[in-house]
């Protein structure tokens, strides 16, 4: 046994619900002074699971070839650091050990200050495997959360690298006390063979951010907010409103996100004769995210290949009517026609069609709306993601 092993076991008591749980984050995702909205999925229910006797210390990592974010000031100690990595996809299935040899005297010193009773790390590769290789070391167990569908994905480098990520993955998985996927349809991409336990814990909603307004917004718009990348339909959504334009002559698409495909989309927009019409934003802060979606009168995000999309959740949360797709990890949260609308992925005139009906009829989008924010209320909070991940800490550490 290590010293720093035995120093763990020396120190750490009887585990109980009234003795607060010190857990270490391990993440890649994480809020900065550039960018503040980034990672907030991981970051927000942190500031909550205090509430629940947990505390949390963050290293936020981040390849040695990009440039070492700044620290967005939190009430969670966190900090970033940066680990020696092969650049692009390929380097995946070995930055794991990479990584825990770059942070190894920093996760060591924490420990032997105030020991660690468990790992959370968010994405198998490299973060679950680092928390495997510390985990091992330590003595402690760990966990790895899943927040997408592309986990063993071999359209991004190669059936060749995709094998050797997807066996270390598999790897890390079998070893994890618990692997946490963000919806059923995460979970599905994960085998039985894989992870021993596999729990799924739904991302929550900050409902004080993210609320309704008293006042009705001003005009007609239609929001969406995402990466521009070619999976989350953003040309669908243009192609939809150009349908539909004609008769809602004073009605806006704004749409808010950055990615490769934003120079092919403000050209559609052109084509499409409403590029008048349309607005594309820069990434915002969450505020101004919250603000917007106030602002509008329908949410549309006709994503094909989506884990659960924390944006629906946010926009169901501000009591806005919301249309994504089926057979995507949203389906699990909205009853179709209740409190949101669901198309078929890629279907053009479903899209142009549900719009059609939600800006006609105010009161429907009022009914949906209204339905959309008690959902939230009732089961996917910060709060419940909070005392699911509480629980499940106590759990692991029996």
């Amino acid at each position: 046994m290590s010293r720093i092993a035995a120093h763990e076991t020396s120190t750490r008591g009887p585990v109980g619900h009234s003795r607060t749980l010190r857990v270490l984050t391990l993440t890649p995702f994480y809020p900065s002074i550039g960018d503040a909205s980034q990672g907030c999925f991981v970051a927000e229910p942190l500031t909550r699971t205090s509430g629940f006797n947990i505390s949390n210390e963050v290293i936020a990592v981040q390849p040695f070839y990009r440039t070492r974010p700044r620290v967005l000031q939190s009430s969670v100690a966190s900090r970033w650091l940066s680990y020696f990595s092969l650049p692009g996809k390929p380097g995946l299935a070995t930055a794991g050990r990479f990584l825990a040899t770059g942070i190894r005297d920093a996760v060591l010193a924490s420990h032997a200050r105030k020991p660690f009773d468990m790992i959370h790390a968010h994405a198998v590769l490299p973060c679950g495997h680092a928390a495997a290789i510390f985990g091992q070391e330590l003595k402690i167990p760990f966990v790895v959360s899943v927040h997408g569908l592309d986990v063993f994905s071999t359209r991004e480098a190669g059936p060749i690298f995709s094998n050797w990520r997807h066996r270390t993955s598999a790897a890390v998985y079998r070893r994890a006390q618990a692997v946490i996927c963000v919806s059923e349809k995460v979970r599905g991409q994960i085998t039985c063979d894989m992870a021993a336990r596999t729990v799924v814990i739904y991302n929550g909603v900050d409902v004080q951010l993210f609320s309704p307004t008293a006042a009705p917004p001003p005009g007609l718009s239609v929001l969406s907010v995402g990466n521009l990348i070619p999976s989350k339909g953003h040309a669908l959504l243009l192609r939809a409103f150009a349908d539909i334009s004609p008769g809602f002559p004073a009605c806006r698409l704004e749409i808010i996100g950055e990615g490769s495909e934003r120079r092919r989309l403000v050209h559609l927009a052109r084509e499409l004769g409403i590029s008048e019409r349309v607005t594309f934003h820069d990434r915002q802060s969450r505020e101004a995210v919250a603000q917007a979606m106030r602002a509008c009168a329908i949410f549309a995000l006709p994503s094909s290949y989506e884990g659960l999309g924390c944006v629906y959740l946010e926009a169901m949360a501000s009591g806005k009517p919301v249309i994504g797709c089926r057979g995507q990890g949203i389906d699990e949260v909205i009853e179709e026609g209740k409190n949101g609308l669901l198309i078929s992925p890629g279907n053009q005139a479903e899209l142009a069609e549900y719009m059609r009906v939600l800006l006609l009829n105010e009161a429907f989008r009022r009914r949906i709306g209204a339905a959309a924010r008690e959902r939230i209320l009732q089961r996917y909070t910060l709060e419940h993601q909070a005392g699911r991940l509480a629980q499940l800490y106590r759990e692991c550490v029996q």
